[in-house]
């Protein structure tokens, strides 16, 4: 009885929790579809008297959006192929191979995990300028080549595949770069892919490191390009255009979520390594 009561105590907190993640989404959402009467009423509304749409062809008029989103796509597809390429040796060096100073090279790796961003953000964009790429997507990108996180959670992913199946592999002619593209990967793809989840979270919202080596409509994020959106409106109470905008930029990343939830979760509850 007693942890049955621990059980529904467990669903009302993360009900609770749900909702009050739910509920800052549902008021942009439905901000973004108010009129400008709705936003200037005394009387706040959930639901607005009138849907309009036509925030959103004001955003599509104020900022050139699809430039920023192409901008932004690119990079986080970019960095992710790159990603998803060192990070793949990197574990499996670090899964498979056995060499000396393994142990503390990967411990120098995790060491990363804890070492703010910020706290290189000047070496970073000096090396940036030296290579005389500020104002282009590769140098928003350039910096997150290597993943420390990606490495080790491909890495456990590995360490989950048996060994006979590599050895098979290898008895039929398979070295080491196509064991891990024919054997490994196949067989961790749900961890592939919430990193890819993971990453792409990331380099979508990406706010300062964009700001600081990008100052063109050639090569500004979404993210950087809403922050200006909201100094242009800031004089004006239209908070709708704003909102708008910001529906613009998550929905991409809600609808990749509702397509690979399943693998992402088991990802992370050890399920999606090796199955059968």
């Amino acid at each position: 009885m007693k942890f049955e009561r621990y059980v529904w105590l467990s669903y009302v907190l993360l009900t609770l929790l749900a909702v009050l993640m739910v509920v800052p989404l549902v008021f942009m959402f439905t901000t973004s579809v108010k009129t400008l009467g709705d936003i200037l009423s005394l009387q706040f509304r959930w639901v607005p008297r009138e849907f309009t749409v036509e925030n959103f062809t004001r955003v599509l008029q104020i900022m050139p959006f699809a430039r920023y989103l192409y901008n932004t796509a690119s990079i986080v597809a970019m960095t992710f192929l790159v990603q998803s390429i060192t990070i793949s040796l990197a574990a499996y060096a670090f899964a498979r191979l056995r060499f000396k100073g393994r142990d503390l090279l990967f411990f120098l790796f995790l060491v990363q995990l804890m070492i703010p961003a910020t706290s290189i953000i000047i070496p970073n964009y000096q090396t940036i300028r030296t290579l005389g790429i500020l104002n282009r997507r590769l140098a928003v990108g350039i910096v997150y080549f290597a993943s420390a996180y990606g490495t080790f959670l491909m890495r456990q992913a590995f360490r989950a595949v048996p060994r006979d199946l590599e050895d098979t592999a290898k008895i039929d002619g398979c070295n080491g770069p196509r064991v891990i593209r024919h054997v490994l990967l196949p067989l961790t793809k749900p961890s592939l892919i919430a990193f890819a989840f993971v990453s792409g979270t990331f380099h979508w919202n990406n706010f300062f490191w964009p700001l600081l080596v990008t100052d063109t409509v050639r090569a500004r994020t979404l993210t950087v390009g809403l922050a200006m959106l909201t100094q242009a409106t800031e004089s004006t109470p239209e908070i709708t255009i704003t909102m708008a905008a910001a529906v613009m930029i998550t929905a991409p990343l809600f609808m990749l979520f509702i397509v690979f939830q399943k693998p992402f979760i088991e990802s992370f509850a050890g399920a999606g390594a090796l199955k059968g």
